[in-house]
């Protein structure tokens, strides 16, 4: 192929059919995990923690830790509580 505007034609090709190539086997590789959750479904896991246990195990330890100290603060703080304990508990109000 020739150049056209400084562009070579068979390297853009090259280029086109890569990427057309990884985005088939993309393609692939989700169908591949798909079937994965349905399997893990049909045996009684549910693939929506499934998802949430798999982006936890890509965080790093401290950004884990993070997020779990922040997920019980407002836990504790929708529940009325404090994060440092839950203050008069036990206590019925009259």
């Amino acid at each position: 192929m020739a150049n056209v505007g400084g562009v070579s034609g068979a390297q853009l090709r090259q280029f086109i059919e890569r990427i057309e190539r990884l985005e088939e086997e993309k393609k692939a590789i989700a169908d591949d995990i798909k079937d994965v959750y349905a399997e893990a479904k049909a045996n009684g896991f549910d693939p929506k923690i499934m998802r949430q246990v798999i982006k936890v195990r890509k965080m790093e330890t401290q950004e884990r830790q993070e997020l779990e100290a922040l997920l019980d603060v407002y836990l504790h703080a929708l529940e009325g509580g404090d994060a440092a304990g839950e203050a008069g508990e036990g206590d019925t109000a009259a």
